[in-house]
């Protein structure tokens, strides 16, 4: 495995390639470390639209500070937010069609959901062969305690009809060109469901601007791209929303797929919940180590299911010993993890972490390919060295 000092190198300069079953827009390239105020220490994934990718080192805490959280953007942060002027329209298939200040939704009952975020391409840098897009490695994904209105009671107040089967949300991201715009739509299942937000608070305070300040979707357990930013419009459909970010983007394959293989978008399905994860946040990749005694820990996740183990091996996965999970939990929340290990020598140790939902998924070896390299959740390993 390389290092990501060494995946940067490799990685630097990718563009989309062709391919039947990508979107617009999913091509990235890494950058020079620069700051992006209030995110110091961040990973630039891409200087054209902002992505930022939390080191792994930066996982400490069951909650992620706000300047540590990933920022995931398709095109252009809105320029101008104003939240005096901001409306955010409620229609198509409903009876009462209307439109909200943030004052208004100030006014609603809020209801507070811990999610753990994440980016539908983290991992993309480890996928082999490698695919086209930000190649995100462990680091696109936070949790955070988001706050809000619940989606349910807006919709509840506009009256969906019958025909209203899925819900269309569509943001402020400034498209460039001739572009498709970033939407996306949820089955109207989902969006009644009651932990489903439009979020006003992030970890206790408003949205920062990178993240859908001054409203976003919140549909926790699900991949990131549900949870739109930058609210401006709410429609109930009769059907799914078609468009780019719909089909071919953020779909998987109907079969399984040949590594290096293609596929027809018709033959596909949307991506829903994340998959059962583990990630090792220290030791880091490459490290020398002068101490035997060494915690390994980190985090992991199962979207809208729960994590119940999390297994580790220091001997490249000849033998597992179960780690010690934390206390702090919630429902569409990870699990930190950490596990106590004496190095019996000196040497090169390869170490891994496997998680166990209360489903039964257990981590693969190998995680599933597909051509956009989406849900990459292979055991997780990071190659050290202890010192004499």
């Amino acid at each position: 495995m390389l290092s990501r000092r060494a995946l940067l190198r490799q990685f630097s300069g990718t563009v989309l390639g062709a391919g039947v079953s990508r979107p617009l827009l999913s091509w990235a390239t890494d950058t020079p470390a620069v700051s992006v105020p209030g995110k110091e220490g961040m990973i630039v994934r891409s200087g054209r639209f902002l992505d930022l990718e939390m080191p792994p080192e930066f996982l400490e805490t069951w909650l992620t500070p706000i300047g540590h959280f990933f920022v995931r953007n398709h095109m252009h942060e809105p320029s101008t937010l104003d939240a005096d002027t901001w409306r955010l329209s409620i229609g198509g298939e409903v009876e009462r069609p209307y439109t909200l200040a943030l004052e208004d939704l100030s006014k609603l009952k809020s209801h507070t959901v811990t999610n753990t975020l994440e980016c539908a391409g983290n991992g993309r840098g480890f996928q082999r062969p490698r695919v086209p897009g930000v190649q995100w490695l462990r680091g696109a994904v936070g949790t955070a305690r988001f706050s809000g209105p619940r989606l349910h009671d807006l919709l509840q107040h506009a009256g969906i009809k019958t025909t209203g089967k899925h819900v269309m949300f569509h943001g402020l991201d400034e498209v460039p060109g001739r572009v498709p715009p970033f939407i996306r739509s949820i089955p109207i299942e989902k969006a009644m469901n009651l932990d489903t937000l439009i979020a006003t608070q992030m970890n206790g305070a408003p949205l920062a601007r990178h993240h859908g300040f001054p409203a976003r979707a919140l549909v926790p357990g699900w991949i990131g791209a549900a949870s739109c930013k930058w609210l401006t419009e709410i429609k109930v459909l009769n059907k799914e929303f078609e468009g780019n970010f719909m089909k071919p983007g953020y779909r998987m394959p109907n079969q399984s797929i040949s590594p290096g293989g293609e596929v027809n978008p018709d033959d596909t399905h949307p991506i829903t919940i994340l998959a059962v994860k583990s990630v090792i946040a220290q030791p880091v990749e490459g490290s020398f180590l002068k101490s035997r005694t060494l915690r390994i820990h980190g985090a992991a996740w199962a979207g809208e299911a729960g994590v119940t183990r999390v297994d580790v091996s220091t001997d490249s996965g000849t033998t597992w010993q179960a780690a010690r999970l934390g206390t702090e939990q919630a429902r569409y929340a990870w699990r930190l993890w950490d596990y106590i290990w004496q190095a019996p020598k000196p040497g090169q140790y390869t170490i891994m972490s496997r998680a166990t939902d209360n489903q039964g998924h257990i981590q693969p070896q190998t995680a599933v390919w597909n051509p956009s390299g989406y849900l990459y959740n292979a055991i997780d390993q990071v190659d050290i060295h202890v010192r004499d």
